[in-house]
């Protein structure tokens, strides 16, 4: 999907203004990244996987609300990742305000596989793991649903999640009707570049093959982001195919790793290596590139040619979670299309409430147009997720990838 890159540079540096002095954000910290979870090898995945006796029910593990008794609730998020006034959090000071139920606000996700290893046993034995609400990825959120450790939210406490959420968010295949996820933000995935040391980059074909790249590129640790696109450059579907289209994309990228086309690979670090050239051109996510051109005007965002990688972070119930109610008391809050909008002008990602562009008029006029955060049809149209997979399938897989990028 072509896009004209002036005029996204343009939409770049307007969001970019609102990152002047911040901390690199949720997508700028190690999730599956760093080889955070892949570096301790292909065993280290298999025990961060369920197992058939950790699978749990409603039946076989009920929970019970005290929400009634106990004004209170604990979250668990990703560091950076909600709006900030020096020390204060103004939207969740408004909601502890307005409803009465203070909030313990952890920032404590720092990795999707790394979370699930903490909380795995505990979950799949049926036991509290303290947290109310958790955010993960689209893909682990799936992995845990699967495995019946997230409890069905009541939408009757949801109005404005049930009025708002964005039409295309509202039927994922893991989670069909939203019983038991609501997202928190969304984003892309793509390719950046350093035009201080190159030209621009423009496809995965480009990055992956080109000789004036070779060894001087990086791509993401995270399996769902890196495959898509190894999928998508064999003609294959990232969000429906079998396992012999799997075989050749991964068999496409044990080649290029074979070739020294990639330098590595990584989590955010890659911000150290393009900004100082170690690297000149890398897969992607377009948050990083908006806190990147504040400093260094020289690093540009693409939206290759096969399309972009499309992701949603999910807030989730776990099981034996004793606040449920004041866990969708929160979700609702955050559906307010104000609320959303001024989550939405700090983290600068995509906004997953109906409404919130609207609301950004008063917030902040120079980000109603910005793709990155109100995406439309024609930007989103080549945006794929990436299948939804079994627990023996994802365990088989990440051990193939792992495999491959030398975990």
């Amino acid at each position: 999907m072509p896009t004209d890159q002036p005029s996204f540079d343009a939409m770049l540096r307007a969001a970019r203004s609102n990152v002047a002095g911040r901390p690199l954000g949720r997508r700028n910290v190690l999730r599956g990244a760093s080889l955070a979870a892949l570096a301790l090898g292909a065993p280290s995945l298999v025990s961060a996987c369920g197992t058939d006796s950790q699978v749990q029910s409603a039946d076989t593990c009920e929970s019970t609300d005290i929400s009634a008794e106990e004004k209170e609730l604990v979250f668990s998020n990703w560091p950076e990742y909600i709006d900030r006034k020096g020390k204060a959090m103004p939207t969740l000071e408004q909601f502890q305000s307005e409803s009465g139920i203070s909030v313990t606000y952890n920032t404590d996700v720092n990795d999707n596989n790394d979370f699930f290893g903490k909380v795995k046993d505990q979950l799949g034995a049926c036991e509290p793991i303290g947290r109310d609400i958790i955010t993960l990825t689209d893909w682990m959120a799936a992995r845990m649903i699967g495995l019946g450790w997230i409890q069905e939210l009541d939408k009757a406490n949801m109005p404005n999640v049930e009025a708002n959420l964005a039409p295309d968010l509202r039927s994922p295949s893991w989670d069909s009707d939203r019983t038991r996820s609501v997202p928190w933000q969304s984003g892309v995935t793509g390719i950046a570049y350093n035009a201080k040391y190159t030209g621009e980059v423009g496809s995965f074909e480009e990055l992956m093959t080109r000789g004036d790249l070779k060894g001087k590129i990086s791509l993401l640790s995270e399996m769902g982001d890196t495959m898509t696109f190894m999928l998508l450059l064999e003609g294959s579907d990232p969000e429906n195919f079998d396992s012999e289209e799997w075989s050749a994309a991964i068999a496409r990228l044990e080649g290029y790793v074979s070739a020294g086309q990639v330098r590595r690979f990584t989590g955010n670090d890659y911000i150290r290596d393009l900004n100082a050239g170690n690297i000149v051109a890398c897969e992607a996510w377009s948050g990083d590139v908006i806190a990147m051109q504040y400093d260094n005007p020289d690093i540009k965002w693409v939206v290759p040619e096969e399309g972009l990688s499309l992701w949603s972070d999910n807030m989730l119930v776990p099981n034996k979670a004793d606040h449920k109610a004041n866990a969708e008391a929160l979700m609702n809050h955050y559906y307010d299309p104000e609320v959303a909008a001024t989550l939405a002008a700090w983290v600068n990602y995509i906004c997953p409430v109906a409404g919130a562009q609207e609301a950004m008029e008063k917030i902040d006029p120079s980000l109603v147009d910005n793709p990155l955060i109100f995406p439309d049809e024609e930007f989103l149209a080549n945006a794929y997720g990436f299948m939804e997979l079994d627990e023996k399938t994802r365990q088989q897989y990440d051990k193939d990838f792992a495999k491959v990028i030398g975990a």
